[in-house]
Formats: structure tokens, sequence, C-alpha cells
């Protein structure tokens, strides 16, 4: 007889996920204790379902959280007896982490482990030949071959063993500053947030060596920048930080000499048109990944070595470049921060982030910060738009690829745009795309400037700046926009094409109009997806982290007379209706 306790809030199943009933009474407490050992894979209004997996196993045993903590959660809120193959699974998984230390003996690094079986397996494992020198006489540690810190940390978590690197880190050259109590060019007072705190607190871990590596995993304005500011000042130390683009650069510099006592000529930027060495020097991946051949060296990857760095901050680290992986495989011994919205990976190498940056430290989720008013509430709607006649039969004989750009460059989408300004008068809106083209025709259409890849450094600030104080009111991006790029006052997007079915675009295109408002705390995100096409597939697929995290998308279908003329507008204008103010 399987005993029941109907009044459980979570259904535990075989194939590892994990069903919380929403209207619980106990939902946030049990939420809270789940989201330290298992991934939140989608969280609509009802039911949130969570995955156990090996890698979630891991980030929770470098959190701290033991086994049986994770076994007591599950049996103390599951309706039904927890499945035995789950119990076996985090039992093995969960504690694999920690079995492998890395430690420091003298100036050698070693692997030590209590386990003589593992030590067997691991002389025989073909692909750590060549890394791993001689081992103890107890057949109970191996010291590693010079460099090899981060490669022995890669392979070993590709065989399922997970590396507790205890070896420390090099402290850097010291470097004083605080945090400025007031914002220097507002003079509003400034202070780390309440889980901005936490977050730092956690990734220093009291100076440690369980600390000084790790990702911080937050919404899109909710402030990560501030909080790689705050590890910046708890660790006072020289600090390379690598970013997504040139707009991003100079953006981390203002930010450093607005909310801290940094002058300008600590802070330097390594461009293509600048190349400064300064205490804290900000840089692109793109120039460390630039090399003058395929076959070339990356002429760049020296700026590793050109100071002695204490820190190094990942910006948007899930867009951590395959080259620069292999440059943090060197880096090992100094302290690492990744930050990102999210750790997905179109690649599926989130175990390559969490061997070579460090576990997910904190994960805080998107519904939640906005619950408290730190991040506006965003409300999504999906528009389709029918492709007109002539398009339709250009679809209907071109191939996959060719289809998927006729979709999205669907010449009715621009009359939708039109609606959509008109009904946001006072609104700051971004559009946004992804073929030139249609971006082209846009502006002229709007009478609005078009940003791209080819906009130039300079031209990019000033729209940026017109854009932040209200004297452009609409603003066409490229994808060049999709990252760390700081618009406050943009309050909606109308997404009109988008890059197949990119999950990590969709949650950072809604990540521009998230930052908290001022008055009217609310944001709209328009995506408009040609109706019955392969675009409105991939449409769904990029849409999934974002209902993941709880948004729900409206889908609304709009239709046009022989004229072209669009028919009355039904679900937006309620939409507007019932948030305004």
């Amino acid at each position: 007889m399987i005993a029941l306790r109907p009044d459980n809030p979570l259904i535990v199943q075989s194939d590892r996920t994990l069903l919380l009933e929403v209207a619980h009474p106990a939902f946030e407490q049990v939420r809270d204790e789940l989201a330290r050992f298992a991934e939140l894979v989608k969280s609509p209004e009802h039911i949130h379902t969570y995955r156990i997996t090996p890698l979630s196993l891991w980030n929770a045993s470098a959190s701290g959280v033991a086994c049986q903590d994770m076994l007591d959660t599950l049996e103390r809120w599951s309706k039904y007896p927890v499945p035995q193959n789950l119990l076996q699974e985090i039992e093995d998984h969960g504690t694999r982490y920690g079995k492998l230390r890395l430690v420091a003996k003298g100036d050698r690094l070693a692997l030590e482990m209590d386990d003589r079986g593992l030590f067997w397996e691991l002389e025989n494992q073909k692909s750590l030949q060549g890394l791993l020198a001689e081992p103890y006489p107890d057949e109970k540690g191996i010291f590693l071959n010079s460099g090899m810190r981060g490669e022995v940390k890669l392979q070993l978590i590709r065989l399922g063993h997970p590396v507790q690197d205890m070896a420390g880190y090099k402290p850097g050259d010291p470097l004083p500053f605080e945090l400025a109590p007031a914002l220097k060019q507002s003079g509003k007072p400034f202070g780390l947030r309440h889980y901005q705190k936490a977050a730092v607190d956690v990734f220093h871990a009291g100076g440690g060596p369980d600390g000084g590596a790790g990702v911080l995993v937050l919404p899109c304005g909710a402030g990560k920048t501030v909080i790689g500011i705050g590890c910046m000042e708890r660790l006072k130390t020289h600090t390379l930080v690598l970013t997504t683009n040139g707009t991003a650069v100079k953006q981390w510099k203002q930010e450093l000499l607005d909310k801290t006592t940094l002058t300008d000529d600590q802070v330097g930027l390594y461009t293509g048109d600048t190349k400064e060495i300064k205490p804290v020097t900000i840089a692109t991946y793109q120039i460390l990944t630039y090399r003058k051949s395929k076959t070339g060296p990356f002429e760049h990857f020296k700026l590793f070595e050109a100071a002695n760095w204490g820190l190094v901050i990942y910006d948007e680290v899930h867009m951590l470049p395959a080259p620069v992986f292999r440059a943090v495989a060197e880096l090992q011994a100094k302290r690492r921060l990744g930050l990102t919205a999210t750790l997905v990976r179109e690649d599926g190498k989130e175990e390559d982030v969490f061997s070579l940056i460090g576990p997910k430290r904190v994960d805080v989720p998107w519904k939640m910060l906005e619950k408290d008013g730190f991040i506006a509430t965003a409300h999504c709607l999906e528009i389709r738009v029918p492709l007109p006649t002539v398009e339709r039969m250009e679809y209907a004989v071109a191939d996959q690829r060719q289809r998927f750009r006729i979709a999205s460059e669907n010449s009715l989408k621009l009359a939708v745009v039109d609606e959509l300004l008109a009904g946001h008068p006072g609104d700051n809106v971004l559009i946004i795309g992804q073929y030139l083209e249609q971006l082209r025709i846009l502006g002229e259409r709007l009478n609005a400037p078009v940003l791209t890849g080819q906009t130039p450094e300079r031209e990019r600030e000033v729209l940026y700046r017109q854009f932040r104080e209200g004297q452009l009111r609409v603003l066409i991006v490229s994808k060049v926009a999709n990252f760390a790029i700081d618009l406050p006052d943009a309050s909606v997007a109308i997404q009109v094409s988008g890059t197949f079915g990119s999950r990590q675009e969709e949650a950072q295109r809604l990540g521009r109009i998230l930052r908290p408002k001022d008055d009217r705390n609310v944001s709209y995100f328009y995506s408009l997806i040609s109706r019955d096409t392969t675009e409105q597939e991939f449409a769904r697929n990029r849409q999934l982290f974002l209902t993941e995290q709880g948004y729900r998308y409206l889908i609304e279908s709009r239709h046009f007379n022989e004229a072209g003329q669009l028919s009355e507008p039904l679900v937006w204008r309620q939409l507007l209706a019932e948030t305004a103010g």
C-alpha cells in the first residue's frame, strides 16, 4: 500500500523531475529548499517544474548542501514515496563533489582522494595522459604536471568527476578603493541591495579557498555590474573585466567611476582603438579572439599575463568564446567571477563553465525580483501576421534557411509596427531585428536611426545617450544590442525578427526593458511572427526560457483585408488598458 500525503505540495518522479504546486501555502518555503539542489525548468502559473541533474547536485554540494538535506527535503514535502532510483542517484552524484580535491603541495599541485579505487581509475584514463605526474606512495594522490590545473579539471568533469579546487589563488597587486556613498552623476545615495550584498558574500566566502571562483546568475536589470563592482571592492585587487562589445566596455568604466572612489587614471580600456593596461582594465572578448589568420596565434592573449591580476570578471559568461575557454584553463590561479542572466549555452557546455569559471553560486529567479519591484513587470505578446500572397509563393519554393528569412522579413509586419507605436505615444521604444535590410526599411519608414554592427562606436554612444535622455523616442537596433547595453529608459521592445531558436537571445532582448522605471514600473515585449511558417516554430523555442521563468506569452493573430489594412485590434489594446497606470 503506497502511503499518500495529499496535503503536501510536491510530486517527485523517477525521471528526476519535481512538480511543485504554486497555490500551496508552503510553496515559497519548498521553492527555496528545492532551488538549492534542483534546476528550475519552467514556472508557469500553477505548477513549477524542477529537474535534478548531476550538475545541479554538484552545484549544491559546492554550496555546502549535504545529500541528507536534499533527501530530507524530498521526503518531507512529497505527496508520494520518493522513487528509490532518485534517492540512489542523489547519493551517487551528490557525494562526488569533494571526493577529488585539488590542493597545493609546496610549489606543486596535486589531486587528493580517499578512495584508492578512484586513484586506479584516474591513472588509467587516456584523456588524463600527459596531464598527471607521479602518484603519492600511498596511492591517495597524484601530482599534476605544471600548468595543467584547468585542463585536468575540464577533463575530469567530462568523466563525471567534478573537482573541488582548494589550491587557493594568487592575491594580485593591491588596489585600495571604496564604494561611493552617493552616485557622482546624480547625487542619489548609493548602496548594494540586499540580494547584491548576499551575492558578493557568497562569492567571497570570507576570502577562503571555497570562494573566489564561481558564476552569479541574475536577471537583466538586477544590477550584475554592481555586483561585480561589489566583488572588486571586497577583494581590492587589480582586476581584468571581459565583456561583449565596445559599448559595454565604456559602460563598465562609467559605472566604476560613478559608483566607486576609483579615478580615471586607474581604469583602462583595451579595445581595437585603445590599448591601455591599468589597475582595472576592461576588454572585449572580440579583441582577445582576434588573429590575423585562422591558423595564427591569438595576439592579445598576452593581456591575461600583462599584469598581476587578482580577479578576472567574465561579463555575460554564457557568451564565453571557445578560444577564451582555453585561456581560462591557464588562469586557474586567479580569482574568476562569471556574470550572466542565463547559464543556457546553445552548445551545451554548462559543465565547462562549472569547471573553469566555478560553480553556480547564486541563481535569483526573475519573477522574485519582479515581485519585489527590483525589475519591471513585463507583459509579453506574440503577434502573428499572415504572409502576403506574393511572399507566400516565394516561401513555398524556397529552401529551409531562405524560408526563415522570407518569414522574418514579412512586409506586413511594418503595418503592425506602426500600430504598436501609435499605441505607445509616450514610451521609449526599441525595435530589434536580425536582418539589416528589414531594419533599413523600418528606419526610412519611421524616420528613426538604425544602429548595427557597422555603426561607428562614437555614433553608437551618441544614439544611446539621446535615447536615454529622451531626445530619441524610437531606436532601431540589430543584434549588436542584445548584450550588456544599458538602456534604462526603454519600456517597449518590438522584435521584428530573431536568430532561429535562440533562447539566450529572447531572454537578453526582454532584458533590455526590465530595468526598473521611476514611475510606472511596467514594460511590454512584442514579438512579430509570420503565421504558419518556420518562424512560428522557432519562436516557440525562443520563448521557452522566458516561459520557464514564469513569463506568459499572450498570442494574437492579426488579420488584413483585401486592401492590406489591419482589422480591429483586440488583445494588445485590452492589455494596454488593463496595465495602464
